[in-house]
């Protein structure tokens, strides 16, 4: 078993090119022709190595800042998380703003698949090894299916293209029911599965397996379709995967080979290129060298637990609204810079506090100099910044599958389904006692309705800024429930320069007032897109 899939920076793609403006129609510009591409197994690695690096979702026409872009950014069109630069994009997708026009951070997007249709439709005729070409056929419906699971969640019914269209097609699709795409996705999966080895110890960052099944079981889950999940994860139990020891490393570069955790990853070279992971820097504060484009909410921190296991509602949790930093879930320091805690400005060699209260601070919030205006900063994946000699060319590997999704995703299947026996405990134990949690209290858990409560707490807390909140909050529906209203910060008090012990005096901060309806667990369709093709309808309410 071996790290996986999304974009495999490493390959030279020798056969396609990031266009600016890309239609699902349009065939890649400049391909090899057909009689010379298709020769040799070499010939089809180089295609192969195309469609991997075509595979994510575009930003900013960047690759390897768009696929980690978007396992961060996407958390701020939640309730973990604000966007503080409107030009960014994502703000407006928070905030309940996002118009047809507001097309910044569109995940709408056909590049991906117009490649892998391409792959698809010519790999037939290479002279080649059967099951090497079995393998890569199953890897890039694979790639395609990811493709297809993220803007289905996005946007709901989205045009099914499965091989090449003319020119006159292209601009004449219509979307198809994402109950149908959603049927293609799985079949898909479950198709590449039996192609795709059950290890990869190449180094390549193929996917394998296990990022099938791991995928199939998240759609299934998402769909509601229980039995189908719990057997997913069952598969990819038997792979071998296993939690990494400690959580607050899960994300460091050391850990990101033969990590028995990750099932998919980002795959990154840490050099001054579109191969480097460009966007760890827009996390940190001022002091560290980022921007602070990413800023969690009060909201996300009250959710950890005290180290004790109890919520801090719970009036017998120890919790100190006036110190509320001490004895908590050790995931909130491993995921979140808060006021006093301790860190290391950019260059130096010894830990300081981090203080975004003092107006004499570089990460005091409101100095409007790339500092938090929530005082809140994302650790998760910078927790070490002597890892970094840039952060804005790292190599850092962003994780996209891994086995502790499996244990929750399997948890909350068999509570769905009522269920709930010794396995449901093991699995959510097994995420909280590798952060340090105490195991889950069955006396207080006992039933569907807690243990409900129980594990979608846990999936917030165990992948914040993973890009999972959105979809959660989207199939649950409680986007009225959690997106609706007034987004604070942490409250106003002081640090103590000498032990950095924050103490809260006053009232939070408010960033922004939410408006949620119901067209929001949508994205819009790009207005871009319906005026190239009229076929195309937009999502309702837009």
């Amino acid at each position: 078993m071996k790290k996986t899939f999304i974009l495999n920076i490493l390959a030279v793609s020798t056969l396609f090119t990031a266009c600016k403006k890309d239609f699902l129609g349009r065939q890649p510009q400049d391909q090899y022709s057909n009689s010379t591409l298709w020769t040799s197994a070499s010939d089809a690695s180089a295609a192969l190595a195309g469609v991997y690096n075509g595979s994510s979702v575009t930003y900013a026409n960047e690759a390897g800042w768009a696929a980690a872009t978007w396992i961060v950014y996407l958390d701020c069109v939640s309730d973990n998380g604000y966007n503080q630069y409107p030009w960014e994009g994502f703000q407006a997708y928070g905030n309940g703003s996002v118009n047809p026009s507001t097309g910044d951070a569109s995940a709408y997007n056909y590049s991906g698949i117009t490649r892998a249709n391409f792959f698809l439709e010519n790999i037939g005729k290479t002279p080649m090894d059967g099951a090497l070409k079995a393998n890569m056929i199953a890897q890039v419906r694979f790639i395609r299916a990811y493709q297809y699971f993220l803007m289905s969640q996005l946007y709901g019914d989205v045009p099914l293209i499965t091989k090449l269209l003319s020119p006159a097609e292209s601009i004449a699709a219509v979307r198809t029911p994402k109950a149908d795409v959603v049927k293609f996705i799985l079949s898909e999966l479950a198709a590449a599965a039996a192609d795709l080895p059950a290890s990869n110890s190449s180094g390549d960052g193929h996917i394998t397996r296990g990022a099938a099944f791991a995928l199939k079981a998240r759609v299934d889950l998402f769909n509601g379709n229980y039995a189908d999940c719990i057997a997913d994860c069952q598969e990819v139990s038997k792979l071998g995967y296993s939690l990494y020891p400690s959580y607050s490393d899960l994300f460091r570069m050391t850990a990101q080979y033969n990590n028995p955790e990750i099932i998919a990853s980002v795959q990154y070279v840490e050099t001054p290129s579109a191969n480097a992971n460009g966007v760890l820097g827009v996390m940190p504060s001022n002091s560290s060298g980022g921007w602070s484009s990413i800023d969690p909410t009060q909201g996300l921190i009250d959710a950890y637990e005290m180290d004790n296991g109890k919520p801090i509602t719970d009036p017998t949790s120890g919790y100190n609204a006036s110190n509320p930093y001490v004895n908590r879930d050790p995931r909130l320091a491993a995921t979140i810079l808060y006021p006093g805690a301790p860190f290391k400005q950019a260059g130096a060699t010894a830990n300081t506090y981090y203080d975004p209260l003092s107006p004499s601070s570089p990460d005091y919030y409101a100095s409007g100099n790339n500092t938090s205006p929530s005082g809140y900063v994302v650790k998760k994946f910078t927790s070490n910044l002597g890892d970094f000699d840039n952060l804005f060319q790292s190599g850092l590997n962003m994780t996209v599958l891994r086995y502790a999704e499996v244990l929750l995703t399997d948890a909350e299947a068999k509570i769905e389904l009522g269920k709930i026996d010794a396995s449901v405990y093991a699995d959510i134990n097994l995420v909280r006692q590798r952060a340090g949690m105490p195991s889950v209290n069955q006396t207080v858990y006992n039933n569907q309705t807690s243990l409900r409560a129980l594990v979608r707490n846990e999936r917030r807390v165990e992948f914040a800024f993973e890009g999972i909140r959105f979809f959660d909050i989207q199939r649950w529906k409680i986007g009225h429930e959690v997106m609706n209203g007034p987004v604070y910060g942490m409250k106003l008090g002081n640090i103590d320069p000498a032990t950095g012990k924050y103490t809260a005096t006053g009232a939070p901060l408010q960033l922004e007032t939410r408006t949620f309806a119901d067209k929001n667990y949508l994205w819009p369709i790009p207005q871009s897109e319906i005026d190239i093709d009229r076929n195309l309808k937009q999502n309702p309410g837009y």
